[in-house]
């Protein structure tokens, strides 16, 4: 009898990790493409994860915006701000306003630290992921896999926390051969830059490719471990600023997810994205993707007790741009994040 209890125990948690790995029937609009779902990532939180995925709506609930430049709110705000009026903000100064807290950030309110994903794998309650797809010329379908998490809790150097900061984008972005609707290629970005595999290459659940989110900065990586982000896209096997990957809870980010298309007008330079056109493929509200402006606090100044200075380097950091900013309109797998775009084979020595 006991060990047939210890059997059905071992079932019950291999299920919960294991998510669906053959098309899932989500709640996603019709027109979709279907390959873009069968094939989206699933993510790994890291096991000592704090800072979870959090519904982008509630970002704007707790936060208000001011202008770097100065410490007042901007008065000729929408209010309330929303995701269908936030790109009015543009004409206050384009990137210059932040999405500043309501409440003193730097102390992580309960609000910064986002929804744990359940048993399968979804953030209930909360949108916590944008998808985005650009056909680029009918033969190549780019996917980004857009996460939002609330805050970003920094990298500590020789006992000295440094980076964080309120609001943080990451993506995945997947390269799909249209014609077959097959994925070719991964980016997996990384802070200022990132890495490149061969979809081949990466761990899998099924066909989804499995990839690993870091402890509190979220940078995303095909392995669990250390990862050393010393000099942006060029791994170290020492380094001081590392980030810490490990297999916590699962998150199908696209199981809670907003889906548009991009499109750019005709003749646009590969590179280009300053003009891009938005189409939800639903009813996903949509005027919040041209939002120019920073997702948190601008950084802490110098004289604000609260912040630290760690030769040069500061605990407490700006907030990021949105999806806009991340070169949606890219022509190699790498965009210009790297100026050298190589598409890895295999995975780094030592991993799975």
């Amino acid at each position: 009898m006991l060990r047939f209890l210890v059997l059905v125990v071992a079932s019950l948690c291999i299920c919960l990790y294991a998510l669906p790995v053959e098309s899932l029937k989500r709640q996603t609009p019709s027109a979709v493409p279907q390959y873009v779902l069968d094939y989206a990532p699933l993510v790994w939180l890291d096991l000592e994860e704090q800072f979870f995925p959090s519904d982008i709506a509630n970002q704007l609930l707790n936060t208000h915006p001011q202008s770097s430049s100065s410490s007042d709110d901007v008065g000729t705000a929408p209010n309330p701000l929303n995701l269908e009026n936030l790109d009015q903000l543009n004409r206050l100064g384009d990137d210059n306003v932040y999405l500043t807290a309501n409440d003193d950030w730097t102390q992580t309110p309960e609000w910064t630290r986002g929804v744990r994903p359940d048993g399968s794998g979804k953030t209930s309650g909360a949108v916590t992921c944008a998808m985005l797809t650009h056909n680029k010329d009918n033969t190549t379908l780019d996917a980004f896999y857009f996460y939002f998490f609330a805050y970003n809790h920094g990298n500590t150097v020789l006992g000295q926390e440094l980076g964080d900061h309120l609001g943080d984008w990451e993506h995945v972005m997947v390269r799909f051969d249209i014609s077959t609707g097959t994925p070719q290629a991964v980016w997996l970005a990384q802070h200022s830059a990132g890495n490149a595999f061969e979809y081949a290459a990466l761990e899998k659940q099924g066909d989804r490719a499995v990839v690993y989110s870091a402890r509190g900065s979220h940078a995303t990586y095909a392995t669990s471990g250390s990862h050393d982000h010393t000099i942006p896209g060029l791994p170290l096997e020492f380094g001081f600023l590392q980030d810490y990957t490990g297999q916590g809870t699962l998150w199908d980010p696209v199981q809670s997810a907003y889906f548009y298309s991009v499109s750019f007008p005709e003749g646009t330079a590969p590179g280009d994205a300053s003009n891009p056109s938005f189409t939800a493929y639903d009813d996903s509200p949509t005027n919040w993707l041209y939002f120019l402006g920073h997702w948190g606090n601008a950084q802490l100044s110098d004289d604000d007790t609260r912040q630290q200075d760690f030769f040069g380097q500061k605990k407490y950091t700006g907030g990021p741009t949105g999806p806009r900013d991340k070169q949606i309109n890219r022509d190699s797998v790498c965009g210009e994040f790297l100026p050298v775009c190589v598409v890895n084979i295999l995975l780094p020595p030592g991993s799975k």
